[in-house]
């Protein structure tokens, strides 16, 4: 012991520190001093602090908050930066205002600066129905292949994009199906057997089954049932089926009848914005005629 009463000071004789006097299986524990650049380094960190108190909105004062002496707001910062790249769409945008398609189109330039926003600009307003790509699904057409219900040209297009079908627009489109249920059990059965058998090609060209589609369906889905009548009759020959094309799913519609809507985005897109989508949809399945 030393004279104090505490433990005789010893001190490790290869880094000069003093040892704590705790043995750990024959290493001793050394009372090495705090690192001074932890030290500083705290320093720093506290007096950063203090000057961002300062000059940075930092503490809350109930509804609000300290503005900081430089007045910084990130929430203006963002809506500036928004107005800059706003600002710059706008120079090409503009150019859809006035809807010359062909013109658009053959503008390599704009089209490499206008499609890209164009698939953004689906992705957020037309994919939740439509899917991505314009693949369709449960209830939504397919926008992808060549086959249209109302015309694929990008005026026929934009035009349904800005009234919609069945909306509140008063100048919308209207289309439906009507339930047969009014025929017998039996002839609806044979209908949708037909109607099942024609993208596969087995359905029967003469017959019963024929001359009830004839009777029935041919006058909105046409002789064939290969639509293309621009009326929001979908064609029945593809595998691009709106509500499915098996046996039961057709029994069901005929049975019931179907009404889809497409909401009118003329409130919600600008003039602009509805004439590029309408000329990125007919880019989807590769042109008006498909090809």
């Amino acid at each position: 012991m030393s004279p104090s009463g505490g433990h005789e000071r010893e001190v490790d004789p290869v880094t000069g520190y003093d040892t704590t006097g705790h043995d750990w299986n024959g290493i001793r524990e050394l009372n090495t001093p705090f690192p001074k650049i932890v030290l500083v380094f705290l320093l720093a960190t506290v007096l950063y602090s203090v000057v961002a108190w300062i000059l940075l909105p930092a503490w809350p004062t109930g509804r609000d908050h300290t503005r900081g002496l430089l007045g910084l707001d990130q929430g203006q910062v963002a809506v500036k930066g928004f107005a800059a790249l706003d600002g710059r769409r706008q120079g090409w945008l503009a150019r859809f205002d006035q809807p010359d398609f062909a013109a658009l189109a053959a503008d390599p330039v704009l089209m490499a600066a206008a499609m890209p926003a164009a698939a953004r600009l689906f992705g957020d307003n037309c994919a939740a129905c439509h899917g991505t790509g314009g693949r369709g699904g449960p209830g939504f057409p397919v926008l992808a292949d060549r086959y249209w219900l109302w015309g694929g040209d990008p005026e026929t297009v934009a035009e349904t994009i800005r009234v919609g079908i069945n909306s509140t627009d008063a100048d919308t489109r209207y289309a439906e199906m009507p339930s047969f249920a009014g025929l017998p059990r039996e002839d609806r059965a044979t209908l949708a057997r037909h109607v099942a058998g024609l993208p596969s090609g087995v359905a029967e060209k003469d017959g019963p089954a024929a001359a009830l589609f004839a009777d029935n369906c041919a006058a909105c889905h046409g002789d064939a049932g290969d639509g293309g009548l621009m009326n929001g009759a979908p064609s029945l020959t593809d595998a691009a089926t709106i509500y499915g094309q098996d046996e039961a799913t057709v029994a069901q519609t005929l049975k019931t009848g179907r009404k889809g809507e497409m909401p009118s985005w003329a409130p919600r897109l600008s003039a602009a914005e509805i004439n590029l989508l309408a000329l990125y949809v007919t880019r989807l399945g590769g042109g008006e005629d498909g090809q």
